[in-house]
């Protein structure tokens, strides 16, 4: 009778205790906070900085990594980030404008997600995004996009004990809340860089370019010359100058002519007459798989973007000054000119970027 009244108390006990614990799916293992930095390797470009308030850990760029694919943020589960923004294309999207959850296009075409982390003036075409943790949301709640709700959203990454497993990994707290989901997925999107092409390699042994590759960076760097024809270039590296093939601003470039303009750009956002038109300088890197080209997509190969710039340009009272000064004759380019600037155009593309697991899908 004593040793079955010991059982019993035990069983009772054993009982009480396991009614005490969390509500946790069988086999669940306890999961801690986790600040391993994330280390991030960028080659030959310029240290970036990154946000103090919001630095690369392993866990949070994991994070950011689901939820960049993850089509819980769409309103029907049919969409994610990647879906407009794939990674065999440089993380931009081959559709004139990217079709939303309703089946409607877009207002404008996707810009390539990398090398987010050199870009320190605003995000969208028009930078109306201060950080890219701002930039992130603005897809989810668009309706022309996933048109979902941030709060719907965050209920249905709760229902999940991964997600909540993840964000503790990663802030410290199961907790989900939109601004941890920015965080998460501006640091995901920091740590896509591309830094290694043919003209990287380039830069290391010169031997890889051959002769209309090396002739059309030449002219890609080269300045503009009106009175000097023999030593005038295609003057590329006014806008797209530095490592990264970008200048950071914002400018029109010679699109459409004041009355023709219908997206007036960053003026939206600025409210500034001068702004009209601009939009948002990008990297030429990768730019051969990531057409179509322009804000809006009206070119569709990189041979029309050459013929644009050299004789093209429409006449606009916010057109850069550099390319106004170049409209009265254009740029002189020669058909061997052309091809030999495409060409060197090509040795930017980054297959590293495109194939490289760590950006991929981790569902």
């Amino acid at each position: 009778m004593n040793k079955l009244k010991i059982m019993l108390i035990l069983g009772a006990f054993v009982a009480f205790m396991y009614s005490c614990k969390d509500d946790e799916p069988a086999g669940h293992q306890t999961v801690e906070w986790d600040q391993t930095p994330y280390t991030l390797e960028y080659g030959s470009l310029p240290p970036p900085d990154i946000a103090s308030d919001n630095q690369l850990t392993v866990q949070g760029v994991k994070l950011g990594r689901m939820l960049f694919y993850e089509k819980m943020l769409s309103k029907d589960g049919s969409m994610a980030c990647a879906s407009c923004h794939l990674q065999e294309f440089a993380f931009s999207d081959t559709a004139q404008f990217s079709i939303g959850v309703k089946g409607l296009p877009g207002g404008r075409q996707a810009m390539g997600v990398f090398n987010m982390a050199w870009n320190t003036n605003e995000f969208f075409w028009d930078g109306r995004a201060h950080l890219i943790r701002d930039q992130s949301l603005g897809p989810i709640q668009d309706e022309l996009e996933m048109n979902e709700t941030l709060e719907n959203v965050i209920a249905k990454l709760s229902s999940k004990q991964s997600y909540k497993d993840q964000f503790k990994r990663a802030f410290g707290s199961e907790e989900i809340t939109s601004e941890k989901m920015s965080l998460a997925m501006e640091q995901f999107m920091n740590s896509i860089v591309s830094y290694q092409s043919l003209y990287d390699q380039f830069l290391k042994d010169s031997t890889v370019f051959n002769e209309s590759q090396k002739r059309g960076r030449d002219l890609f760097f080269q300045e503009y010359n009106e009175f000097f024809p023999e030593e005038s270039g295609a003057d590329c590296a006014h806008c797209h100058g530095g490592t990264n093939f970008e200048n950071d601003q914002y400018m029109n470039n010679g699109l459409d002519g004041d009355g023709s303009i219908k997206d007036i750009g960053r003026e939206n956002v600025t409210k500034k007459v001068e702004d009209k038109g601009k939009m948002k300088v990008t990297s030429l890197r990768n730019i051969a798989i990531t057409a179509p080209y322009m804000h809006d997509g009206r070119f569709k190969t990189l041979e029309e973007v050459v013929d644009h710039y050299n004789s093209g340009l429409q006449a606009s009272s916010t057109l850069d000054p550099a390319l106004e000064q170049t409209r009265g004759t254009g740029l002189r380019l020669t058909d061997q000119d052309k091809k030999d600037l495409v060409n060197f155009l090509k040795t930017l593309t980054d297959t590293e970027l495109t194939t490289n697991p760590e950006y991929s899908s981790p569902f």
